[in-house]
């Protein structure tokens, strides 16, 4: 399906977000989602949020690979080639005029046929939007380091939903959100079937022990974020793996960081009560956050918009 340019005429007040719905590129607040899309009413969807900040698309390859592995395993296609979608994309950012973005790419089942419960007769639909940048840790909470639960809320089975695919399966996210926010916390980390630490909601989960890095391996969301990190220990000299971690072993590390394209690299400075250090981002956190965000600046993994483009 052609990308026109036509598509954007019809956007205004454009500066809360614009989102490309059937074919448009609309304001935000006048999206809309068919009621009896499968992704809206069975989670049957997929997704991947990349990042614009100042004015350049963060490791929107990356992105777009993962998003496009994501469609093949749960047989969806967005209808849209790889080259499309980056334009799409490009244009929500554009045309919204935002130099720090959220932009979010989805592809859903779609709506079956009238009487239909096969999901082999529904046209898969596409769907992306940009909005104002998004932190899952706000800069000035980040200043003292994020509080965290481990949740007692277990993270839905890898045989049952697989982590590595970005999906809308948020139950056990959600509960374990509220689970925080009623023990004084901002987020959790949630613990697999087997007793061992998965992920967050949005984010991956770093431990620091003994100048060494270590992050949960196996059946986990293999964030960007996540790769960066990885990236920037190989540089600065820091022994970084994947591999099993335990509640206790979080409780007791050094330093505790986490990961998100909705805010790179953010420190936590204590977990189910327990403070890190001085209650301030340790010194090995702090260093790998410092390099994440002077490389974004130069323009490291960078694809810039085109805010000029008629």
């Amino acid at each position: 399906m052609a990308v026109t340019e036509q598509h954007g005429a019809t956007v205004q007040s454009p500066g809360d977000g614009v989102a490309f719905v059937d074919g448009e590129f609309v304001p935000i607040g006048q999206a809309r989602l068919p009621l009896l899309d499968w992704g809206f009413t069975r989670s049957d969807v997929t997704y991947d949020v990349v990042h614009v900040w100042k004015g350049s698309f963060f490791r929107l390859e990356d992105h777009l690979d993962r998003f496009q592995r994501s469609c093949e395993h749960l047989r969806l296609d967005p209808g849209y080639e790889r080259s499309e979608i980056r334009t799409l994309l490009m244009n929500c950012v554009r045309l919204s005029g935002l130099r720090d973005a959220y932009v979010e790419m989805i592809c859903t089942r779609g709506v079956p046929v009238p009487g239909s419960r096969d999901p082999r007769d529904c046209r898969n639909g596409f769907f992306a939007f940009a909005i104002p940048f998004v932190w899952i840790i706000s800069p000035e909470r980040q200043k003292e380091g994020a509080h965290l639960i481990i949740s007692k809320v277990p993270r839905i089975p890898p045989a049952s939903v697989d982590p590595t695919v970005k999906n809308f399966h948020w139950g056990d996210l959600t509960h374990a959100l509220f689970e925080a926010y009623d023990r004084g916390a901002e987020s959790a980390v949630l613990v697999d079937s087997d007793g061992n630490l998965s992920e967050g909601p949005g984010f991956n989960v770093f431990r620091v022990h003994e100048g060494n890095v270590t992050t949960p391996g196996g059946t986990v969301l293999e964030g960007i974020t996540r790769q960066t990190v990885r990236e920037l220990c190989e540089e600065l000299g820091i022994p970084f793996a994947s591999k099993s971690i335990t509640p206790d072993e979080l409780r007791d590390a050094d330093e505790v960081f986490i990961s998100s394209t909705a805010g790179g690299v953010m420190p936590v400075t204590r977990v189910d009560g327990r403070v890190y250090g001085n209650g301030r981002p340790g010194p090995l956190t702090t260093r790998i956050r410092d390099l994440y965000w002077r490389k974004h600046e130069a323009g490291w993994h960078a694809t810039p918009v085109d805010y000029e483009l008629p």
